[in-house]
Formats: C-alpha cells, structure tokens, sequence
C-alpha cells in the first residue's frame, strides 16, 4: 500500500464511507487495513461476508448448504474429469479457527500452493456450510474453465474469478460483490447513485454495473475496462488515489 494511497483513504474514511469490497476472505483484510491505516466494513469472498474489520466480526454470511457443495462438486467431476475443489468457510472472527478456513483436496494444493491450505478428503470438504466453493483443473485455464463450469451448472451457482490463473469461484445464485455493497449501502441509508466503485478483474463487474460511477484500473481485465464510466492509471501509479484527490 503506498503512502498516497493509504493518506487518501484516511481523508475520505474521515467523513464517508469507504469500504472494501474483495474476492479475498475476511482473514487476509487485516494487513490491507493495517496497510491503510483505518478500518471500516469490508465485503469479502465475492459478496457472501460482510465484515467489521476494526471490531474483527463477520457480521453475515450467505452460505452453501453440504448437499449444494456435494452435488455441484459431483456434476463437475463427472462433466469435467480433472477437476479439484476447495471451499472457504466463514468463522465469527477473522483470526478465529484460521485451520478450518480454507479446506482443499490435495489435487487443488498441488495445483494452487497456499500456505492457508488445509489438505482433508471428501467427506470433511464437504461436511460443513461454506460460503465459497472454488474449482481448479488439471489442464483448463481460468477462463476456459469458467464457461465449461457455467455450461455445466447453468445458473445453479453464482460464478466468477477474481485472479488470472486463479480458480473459478462459486457462490450462492445472487450473491456477488454488487449484491454485498448493496446490503452495506442500505445499512447506512446511501443510494446507489452516491457510491464510487474501483475494480480490475471480472468479479468487479457486478459491483460496477451497480455502482453510480464506475473506476477501473488502467491494467484492468477487458471486461471490466468496457463497463466503466471512467478509467484512471494502473493500481501501481496510485489510479483509486488520484480519482479520490478530486474530492478530497
């Protein structure tokens, strides 16, 4: 997080919202916090949790039910041999129970190495709630991957991906970032045409097309570059700064 940046969320954080809004889950807001120096609500893993940072309290989470998990992992297997899942499931406090956060198959680690990876067999992947199911395969990209997965499941589940390489990630059928910025924006009584929104990747999308003005990234995903209302410079040249420094 560079000093512009961090300087200028704290300005505008002085006396309006500001809230982040991730594919990340609530476990990895705190040193993004840290990093900017002020702590409000964040909405984390694609919309399905909202979280209170500076009290550390997942407020709400929209989960999948073990039978939904099974069955779409199932289809999946079956249409698409090669496949390995992992899931992210929501615990009341970010640093709480960080080992049951993240479950993966082994195939999935192999693929996708992450130190928050806890490797379990089936039947524990998918035994409890989770708020996130993501897929990986053996020899599919991210892209391709994703519309062979939505060719499958239809609109069973929501989908998107969040990182090039990264995993096709499934939530529950309306739950997205926009859906997530919505319930905190009625919380605090804002309309939609009073919110700024800043993305980069196609699970931006939603929250873009919802927002009153739309921001992406110079470096963004072509997807998301189409449906903004104005393009500011790269993350790495403080782009999300120099549109706030017009307000603030």
């Amino acid at each position: 997080m560079s000093e512009r940046t961090a300087r200028t969320v704290r300005a505008v954080a002085n006396d309006t919202p500001f809230v982040l809004v991730t594919g990340r889950p609530p476990r990895w807001v705190p040193q993004i916090v840290e990093g900017l120096g002020t702590a409000g609500l964040a909405v984390c893993s694609n919309g399905a949790v909202v979280y209170d940072a500076a009290a550390d309290k997942v407020l709400r989470s929209s989960e999948m039910e073990p039978v939904r998990l099974r069955d779409a992992a199932r289809e999946l297997r079956d249409a698409l041999p090669g496949c390995t899942f992992a899931v992210e499931r929501s615990t009341r406090r970010a640093r709480d129970d960080v080992a049951e956060q993240f479950l993966a198959e082994a195939g999935f680690h192999r693929v996708w190495p992450n130190r928050d990876i806890r490797v379990v067999d089936d039947g524990e992947l998918f035994d409890r709630p989770a708020v996130k199911l993501m897929v990986l395969h053996e020899d599919r990209l991210d892209i391709d991957l994703a519309s062979a997965v939505e060719e499958v499941l239809g609109a069973g589940l929501c989908l998107t991906c969040s990182m090039q390489g990264g995993p096709v990630e499934l939530s529950l059928p309306g739950v997205d970032k926009a859906s997530g910025l919505r319930s905190v924006a009625d919380d605090i009584g804002v309309g939609r045409h009073e919110v700024i929104g800043f993305g980069d990747m196609p699970n931006d999308i939603p929250m873009l097309d919802w927002v009153g003005h739309a921001v992406a990234m110079r470096n963004a995903h072509p997807g998301v570059l189409e449906v903004a209302d104005e393009i500011t410079t790269c993350n790495s040249q403080d782009g999300v700064a120099q549109v706030l420094e017009r307000w603030w």
